[in-house]
């Protein structure tokens, strides 16, 4: 193990057992559906110390291509996470945008959110060196709050007494020219965690949602949809129960779980329990989903003194609406 690597990885990333349930002190469940989210923390763990301690882009892309193509996203997050540090921490760094351009390619959503847990580690200045300007449509560059879902879900994840139990804002980054907007992204990653901290428990992850101000909680929704399709962790049953619990934010819940199953799709691999949660919550197929997402993205000339990111929330949010209306006409 090169020495360097060895001093990132102690510096920067937690143990295996740091990022379990229990070692964070989330109520632990037990069943198989719980250890299979909890395997999701330790993929991006895994994934961050091969991209912190390899010479080589090439030794990490080919470590990531034998995860599992159901977890290789997540194992993707942390290598991209380490990738933005060691670019932030040299003069001329580009392995994060040879990783997104690259192996990484097919995870870019992902990439975006590992860009966030970077963003975790490091001080504000060089945040603005972590983001390569990739503005082709294949990069999806409106997608890059993502990275600012990122970094809110590693906030509540790791310090959740502050983040969740005293619900703590987040002082706001002129992220892409739209400062007023940071909060809202931020929550997204908030909500993401939320599913992650009560294992998709659909009582605990509702109060907890419910115990934000009300203004937060379209957002936490939509995080929450995202978690549950992208990650899994349900059954049918507390799905439908969910969207019930959702209430007049089953809009927000079911466009996180659209912008979730176009990740998968986009990825090539679908997990029956994302075609399960999609279903429940849209009644859409991953492939209609990612239909949707394409014909719902705004056009670069659309402005509306809000981020594309926005106004793509909108525009699903809105189609899903009037489809369903539709059916009941």
């Amino acid at each position: 193990m090169p020495v360097l690597g060895a001093l990132r990885r102690l510096a920067m990333a937690p143990s295996l057992e740091e990022v379990s349930f229990s070692g964070r002190g989330f109520p632990v469940q037990t069943g198989e559906r719980a250890r299979k989210l909890e395997a999701v923390p330790q993929a991006v763990v895994t994934g961050f110390e091969w991209g912190i301690e390899d010479r080589d882009l090439a030794t990490t892309e080919r470590r990531l291509a034998l995860v599992d193509p159901e977890h290789r996203g997540f194992a993707y997050e942390g290598a991209t996470m380490a990738c933005a540090i060691r670019d932030a921490m040299g003069p001329r760094g580009h392995r994060t945008r040879d990783l997104l351009t690259g192996g990484g390619k097919p995870h870019i959503f992902l990439n975006y959110i590992g860009i966030g847990f970077a963003m975790a580690k490091l001080p504000r200045p060089l945040w603005r060196k972590l983001v390569p300007d990739l503005t082709g449509p294949e990069y999806y560059p409106a997608m890059n709050w993502l990275c600012v879902d990122g970094y809110g879900f590693d906030r509540a994840y790791f310090d959740t007494d502050t983040w969740v139990t005293r619900q703590r804002l987040d002082t706001p980054y002129d992220w892409d020219g739209h400062a007023s907007y940071w909060r809202h992204a931020f929550d997204q990653g908030v909500g993401r965690a939320l599913w992650f901290i009560h294992a998709g428990h659909v009582g605990h992850v509702s109060a907890a949602v419910r115990a934000f101000a009300g203004d937060r909680q379209p957002d936490l929704w939509s995080g929450v949809g995202l978690a549950a399709t992208f990650a899994g962790g349900s059954t049918p049953v507390n799905l439908v129960t969910l969207c019930q619990e959702a209430r007049s934010d089953r809009g927000h819940l079911a466009q996180g779980s659209v912008f979730a199953a176009k990740a998968r799709h986009h990825a090539g691999f679908v997990p029956e329990h994302t075609a399960t949660t999609l279903k429940a919550f849209t009644g859409l197929t991953a492939e209609a989903a990612a239909r949707l997402a394409d014909d719902t993205a705004p056009l670069a000339l659309q402005s509306a003194g809000v981020p594309m990111y926005e106004l793509w929330r909108r525009n699903v949010r809105e189609r899903l609406s009037a489809d369903l209306l539709v059916e009941h006409v």
